[in-house]
């Protein structure tokens, strides 16, 4: 079955072959979605690379260039979306800054700006521009990357939870508002996921004398499932199920997907 048949998908942030982007750009494809796969320009051989996967696969797939930070970007890639596939149903915003990261004092205010530039205002510029484009279809789904520390706080992750927790109360915000025009709006909230992010952020729990697969090990242990870490393609199931019509009663949602992982303080 292809529960997305016919529908339109935008994913941002899709440019890497091993992040959660393109893992949900390959599933939405896979329930047959038409999906536009963007990122930044300087990604471009990475995501012109990434839509000739989908294509080679047997999905229709197009690409841009969008940066979640200009309204304009998110305009043109909205609009871009719509004229390639003839309308828009589905918005994963994905695209995000793990930078505000580190000890509380040591945050510098481009961290903190760039972090709410990009995960807090990148979701508002795509949704302003894809509202049109679904009111047009009758409705839509939108489906925000939060994060299991948009839950609950961790330390020396504070940018970072607070843009975090700022991504769940939009989503519940927008969930609210847009409701009686038929747009679900719903957040992931992920845990531990086998990306270059996931990696990079394991220095932050790194004890002395510790390797990173040690690190590793260790905190997969609070994983109720099996204790490891997720494959970005299960935070793309997710994503599927939260803009297909299985969730149609579904709003408002932020859904951990982290193998039984509590969330922080």
């Amino acid at each position: 079955m292809k529960p997305l048949k016919g529908k339109v998908a935008l994913v941002t942030g899709a440019g890497k072959s091993d992040g959660i982007g393109f893992a949900a750009a390959r599933r939405l494809a896979e329930a047959g979605a038409s999906v536009m796969v963007t990122d930044l320009a300087a990604a471009s051989d990475a995501l012109g690379a990434r839509r000739d996967e989908l294509a080679a696969a047997g999905h229709e797939a197009a690409c841009c260039a969008l940066d979640v930070t200009s309204s304009n970007d998110a305009g043109d890639a909205a609009a871009r979306a719509a004229e390639t596939f003839g309308g828009l149903d589905i918005v994963f915003n994905n695209a995000g800054y793990p930078g505000g990261a580190g000890v509380f004092e040591e945050i510098g205010d481009d961290a903190w700006r760039r972090s709410f530039d990009i995960n807090v205002m990148g979701v508002v510029n795509l949704v302003r521009a894809s509202l049109p484009a679904m009111r047009e279809r009758g409705g839509g789904a939108i489906v925000n990357n939060a994060s299991l520390a948009g839950l609950g706080a961790i330390a020396r992750l504070t940018a970072y939870c607070a843009t975090k927790f700022a991504v769940v109360g939009l989503t519940k915000s927008l969930a609210a508002e847009l409701g009686p025009e038929n747009i679900r709006v719903n957040a992931v909230c992920p845990g531990m996921v086998l990306t270059d992010m996931g990696r990079e952020e394991i220095t932050l729990f790194q004890q002395p004398g510790e390797t990173q697969e040690a690190v590793m090990e260790r905190l997969a242990g609070d994983v109720a499932l099996g204790a490891r870490w997720a494959d970005p393609l299960e935070i793309g199931d997710a994503v599927v199920y939260l803009a297909s019509p299985q969730s149609s009663y579904l709003t408002g949602v932020a859904l951990p997907v982290a193998g039984g992982l509590a969330p922080g303080l």
